[in-house]
């Protein structure tokens, strides 16, 4: 009897005020194995640069990373209310990861213009929240209508995803954004009848694991960048540039979305958790972004790609200035929205944009978060003080 009470359990939902509530080791299996689509399509977008297809690399790369970015986000959201950890969720929960695995794996296919394999991956990963959001309607009797329009909004969406394999080139964009319109509104028609009990520090902890998890790609990037500084084939103060510029733009990017507390200002007043939630799409998609353009810097300096200095120069500093702003009106806003933090942000974003007609723009993007990184620490010392 205890072995069947352990394998399937009632999905009720957490309390979220739940102390000390942290990350499961399930949830962190996960994360590993998105990584692996996130390095897909940095890396579909970085070939895309260099080979001069930036215009088309740049849309497959938003569309594959949204499909990445949304899953994982209904997953996180859907954990942070109703994770039991019973049996059944487990293997649920794996049968999203192998969709998450067929995704990564059909990311190169979609860069060629064939979606087949990564919506196959993306309906296998929904049809498990499906079911979780069926248990959840058995079990929930107060959240039951909420549970019952997340399963059928689901369902309606994946049904256009399919038809969407079947769409003419001449209305591919539209049709995708009117599909990411449909997928938007689910979670905010489903949330009238009922808000879920996510638990604020729970989703604010697993945002920023994801961001972690981001900001590796751009990490390894500066690695293959400095490979190739010390191999002596280029010249290294050239590919140094690369380096410097990565890694002031990576620990600074790091340091300012840790330097304020997201758990505390999720879970007050002021804060949207659609706008916070989805709005991330920006920097988590910028972050991977930054990684392609700092690979694209080097094959320019190497000369191993046919990327213009202009074309490399914007595929970073763009990434950078995205982030940067998306940054402050997410998060940054919500601790301090006065002129304080808004003027130091717009001034980088402008340094790094101006940057991109330099001969250097990637030492450019970095310095300037190296920067602005010193405002931030200046700043929320003295708001300690006057507290």
């Amino acid at each position: 009897m205890n072995r069947v009470s352990s394998f399937i359990r009632p999905l009720v939902p957490r309390d979220p005020h739940e102390e000390h509530r942290v990350a499961t080791p399930l949830e962190l299996l996960t994360d590993l194995c998105f990584v692996v689509a996130v390095a897909q399509a940095a890396t579909g977008l970085h070939h895309a640069i260099s080979d001069g297809h930036w215009a088309s690399g740049v849309g497959h790369f938003a569309m594959a990373f949204f499909a990445i970015w949304w899953t994982w986000l209904n997953f996180t959201w859907f954990a942070s209310a109703y994770d039991n950890d019973d049996g059944i969720a487990r293997l649920l929960t794996i049968f999203q990861i192998l969709g998450s695995l067929v995704l990564a794996a059909g990311i190169v296919r979609f860069f060629d213009n064939d979606a087949l394999l990564i919506i196959v991956g993306y309906v296998i990963m929904r049809i498990a929240l499906v079911i979780q959001w069926i248990r959840v309607s058995r079990n929930d009797l107060e959240r039951t209508i909420t549970a019952r329009r997340y399963a059928l909004g689901i369902v309606l969406v994946q049904l256009g995803w399919i038809g969407f394999y079947f769409v003419p080139s001449v209305l591919f964009v539209p049709t995708f954004l009117f599909l990411v319109l449909c997928e938007f509104a689910v979670p905010v028609i489903s949330e009238k009848t009922g808000m879920t009990p996510w638990h604020p520090h729970h989703i604010a902890e697993r945002y920023s694991l994801f961001f972690i998890i981001v900001l590796g790609e751009t990490i390894l990037s500066t690695t293959v960048a400095i490979q190739d500084a010390v191999a002596g084939e280029h010249p290294a103060a050239k590919v140094a540039y690369v380096v410097i510029g990565g890694v002031l733009i990576v620990f600074s990017l790091w340091w300012l979305y840790f330097q304020r507390n997201a758990g505390d200002a999720l879970g007050g007043d002021d804060a949207s958790p659609f706008v916070w939630g989805f709005g991330h799409y920006f920097i988590f998609a910028a972050a991977a972004a930054i990684g392609a353009g700092l690979a694209a810097r080097v094959d320019y300096w190497t000369g191993h790609g046919g990327g213009s200095a202009l074309v490399t120069g914007v595929a970073v500093t763009i990434p950078v200035a995205v982030i940067l702003a998306a940054l402050w009106f997410i998060h940054i806003r919500l601790h301090d929205s006065s002129t304080r933090t808004l003027a130091p942000f717009a001034i980088a974003v402008v340094v790094v944009l101006g940057g991109t007609f330099t001969a250097v723009p990637e030492l450019v993007a970095g310095l300037a978060c190296a920067a602005l990184l010193a405002v931030e620490l200046v700043l929320t010392e003295g708001a300690k003080v006057d507290a």
